[in-house]
């Protein structure tokens, strides 16, 4: 059992870009469905898509990006809020990841969205990761 489901897939998608795969599994959960699709809307994957197999638990298969030169488009993921230190923003005090190159993922009341979306609709929340 894993004690942090969004740890465990940054840490995932990390290890895969260092070993240079071209996609990876993960068990699947709605946390991590919207994290991923986050991930395709801004760019960091190519895609996406929940996998079932017949008796098993579904799994989230992430399609990884890389640039013309091989080098992995994600150059850094860090998770900010964990089980044992919730960290929130408020919608004055968003945070910005690299001055705006990179981007923050939220949970909010709406919905989980990145840094950009929510400070648009107006609204804050607890930041989960940031990506850069």
């Amino acid at each position: 059992m894993v004690t942090d489901p969004i740890a465990d897939l940054l840490t995932r998608i990390r290890n895969a870009h260092m070993a240079g795969h071209d996609k990876l599994d993960v068990p699947s959960s709605k946390l991590k469905q919207a994290v991923v699709r986050i991930l395709k809307e801004e760019g960091y994957i190519k895609n996406f898509k929940v996998v079932e197999a017949k008796g098993k638990h579904p799994v989230v298969r992430v399609y990884l990006k890389y640039d013309n030169h091989g080098k992995p488009v994600i150059n850094g993921l860090a998770r900010v809020s964990r089980p044992g230190r919730r960290v929130y923003c408020g919608k004055d005090n968003m945070p910005k990841v690299l001055n705006g190159l990179g981007i923050s993922i939220l949970t909010t009341n709406k919905g989980i969205m990145g840094n950009r979306k929510a400070s648009a609709l107006g609204i804050g929340g607890e930041i989960l990761c940031n990506v850069w």
